[in-house]
């Protein structure tokens, strides 16, 4: 009986999640309905599912084999990434511009509207970059760069392209337009880093601002937070769980990116300030002495009576 009892619980329970989602889906956007990948999340499940095998699997195939060298490929990705984000970030400005758009407070216009139409592709071409750019964690793998693949890497790429899924199915325009406007804009500044970087030794000395691009992430970030708590406060009539959503989220980045940040340029300017300072102490200074006088002695060029450590 209670077998029973459990099966029709479960039952009713699946009911209650498929009619729900059911419901949810009635208040997507009816533009996007065909396009691909928004008809049904499974794509972007299984999309993701198979990025997080790869992070697990990838380095454990790798260790009996040589690092892969990916110079050109590199090259040719990252730039090719980076122009991509220069075009979605150009055209959501210029018809955001045109719109007349409210950067504190904007709704979805889900009319035909032309403008308002190319928007919601730049979106969709912002979402789907999101899955091109599972390919820097495989190329990392294949490189046996295996210290990038930290937790903060495997998240960032990972939730990024779920959670836009949603943002294009349900909000491709309105108050969605800035924060992914002004990622596109930094990851032109970071994906044209990485493409000078791929150069490899010779572009080096000239790759000294990485920090920089820390600090605007960062500074992007506590942009967007705020603006989600602006919109939270004065009651934007932009879809509410998504705001708290956005706020949540971008916070997680703040703590993570900032985290990478002490822990990449805050100590290692205090090693370096710490070694600048640094002021021989008496045993060092004897420690020296004799090892000096050990010289001399192995070298026959010792004066002294008995040699060192006797």
């Amino acid at each position: 009986m209670a077998g029973t009892s459990g099966l029709i619980s479960g039952i009713l329970y699946e009911s209650y999640l498929y009619d729900n989602y059911i419901w949810a889906l009635s208040l997507a956007d009816p533009r996007v309905g065909d396009w691909p990948f928004m008809s049904s999340p499974l794509p972007t499940i299984a999309l993701i599912l198979l990025y997080l095998s790869c992070v697990w699997l990838g380095p454990q195939l790798m260790v009996s084999r040589r690092p892969f060298q990916l110079k050109w490929i590199l090259v040719f990705y990252n730039l090719a990434v980076m122009l991509l984000n220069l075009y979605i970030g150009c055209e959501l400005l210029y018809c955001a511009l045109y719109q007349k758009y409210s950067w504190l407070c904007q709704l979805v216009d889900t009319s035909l509207n032309t403008h308002e139409v190319r928007i919601a592709k730049a979106l969709w071409w912002y979402y789907f970059s999101k899955c091109i750019e599972f390919l820097d964690t495989i190329f990392f793998i294949l490189r046996k760069k295996n210290r990038q693949l930290t937790f903060l890497h495997v998240y960032h790429h990972s939730t990024m392209f779920g959670l836009w899924w949603i943002g294009v199915k349900w909000v491709p325009g309105g108050s969605a337009v800035p924060g992914a406007m002004a990622n596109c804009f930094v990851h032109v500044l970071m994906y044209f880093y990485y493409a000078l970087s791929a150069f490899g030794p010779t572009l080096k000395p000239y790759l000294c601002w990485k920090k920089y691009i820390t600090i605007i992430q960062l500074a992007q970030f506590t942009a967007a937070m705020s603006l989600g708590i602006y919109a939270i406060v004065t009651n934007c009539p932009f879809t509410r769980w998504m705001e708290y959503a956005f706020v949540a989220y971008t916070f997680s980045f703040i703590i993570l990116f900032g985290d990478f940040y002490r822990k990449n340029y805050k100590r290692a300017q205090v090693a370096s300030a710490n070694k600048d300072k640094y002021i021989p102490n008496d045993f060092d200074l004897k420690k020296k002495k004799g090892l000096v006088e050990n010289a001399l002695f192995l070298s026959g060029n010792n004066n002294s009576k008995k040699p060192y450590g006797e």
